[in-house]
């Protein structure tokens, strides 16, 4: 039996989420800041860079699994605080990894140089696996509710899969490279793809742009999250002015299509990333 959505009764969103999202805003700032009047250069790169890009993607990612939380109907609501407190742990001690790496000028992901090093890169590897499966958990959890409005429904369940997709291609970085295993230096994984990390790349995003990086399809597909659901709301508010978008089925023909081509996007780039292929050749 289907479940309606139930409305929101409550006055503001799961409140340790946005918190974590509040804190992370914070954390932008200090390092942004960090990266311009104390520079760390690790691998050939502005070390601040790392925390900074991670703090703006955890603050959108927290308020956009407190808006799913809030989704979910009454009698499902602990189970949503629930993961919401894993989430919120989870990428807390992800941050704390980063951030003490960089300011130890060394380097987080991947590092595996001494017992320390593996131990914390164990954890965030921990960390990421539970935040991934809360993720799909609050999937599984909405799959079967229903809305008044199709267009939301498909655009929250196909950005929970796509952005669960995405998500899971982090793990094809953490393999190690023929030349790490040939020449073992205390790091297993990497970003990129037939090139070494911290070489030439975008700016602030650091892709490669010599070789394939897995970050490309990784960030693309994780913000599916965020994508479909504000097409959606852009299609509501278009239709004020434009009367065809007025349609319910029509929207839904929108959703459906544009989820569609995000998803073979997402898959076209990790392949793109596998073959060792720069984005930049993509883009130009």
């Amino acid at each position: 039996m289907t479940t309606v959505l139930a409305r929101p009764t409550r006055t503001s969103l799961n409140r340790p989420l946005m918190a974590l999202a509040a804190v992370m805003v914070g954390t932008a700032l200090v390092t942004g800041l960090l990266a311009v009047v104390a520079p760390v250069e690790i691998t050939g790169t502005n070390g601040w860079l790392k925390p900074l890009k991670f703090s703006i993607s955890i603050a959108v990612y927290a308020v956009t699994i407190a808006w799913l939380v809030d989704k979910l109907p009454e009698h499902r609501q602990r189970l949503g605080r629930a993961a919401a407190w894993v989430v919120v742990v989870g990428l807390v001690l992800e941050m704390v990894v980063i951030v003490g790496a960089v300011a130890a000028g060394t380097t987080s992901h991947f590092n595996v140089s001494s017992p320390l090093a593996g131990g914390l890169w164990a954890l965030m590897g921990f960390s990421i696996a539970a935040v991934w499966l809360v993720t799909l958990a609050l999937a599984a959890l909405l799959w079967r509710s229903a809305d008044a409005d199709a267009a939301r429904l498909l655009a929250i369940r196909a950005g929970l899969v796509i952005g669960l997709a995405g998500m899971a291609v982090a793990f094809l970085m953490t393999s190690p490279t023929p030349d790490q295993l040939d020449d073992f230096a205390g790091i297993a994984g990497a970003h990129a793809v037939g090139v070494p990390d911290g070489g030439a790349g975008l700016p602030l995003l650091g892709w490669s742009t010599t070789g394939g990086d897995l970050r490309v399809p990784h960030f693309v597909g994780m913000h599916a999250l965020q994508a479909l659901p504000l097409l959606v709301l852009a299609l509501e508010a278009l239709s004020r002015r434009v009367p065809a978008l007025r349609d319910a089925a029509l929207r839904l023909r929108v959703v459906a299509v544009a989820a569609v081509g995000y998803a073979v996007l997402v898959v076209l780039l990790t392949l793109q990333a596998l073959a060792g292929i720069p984005v930049t050749d993509l883009l130009g």
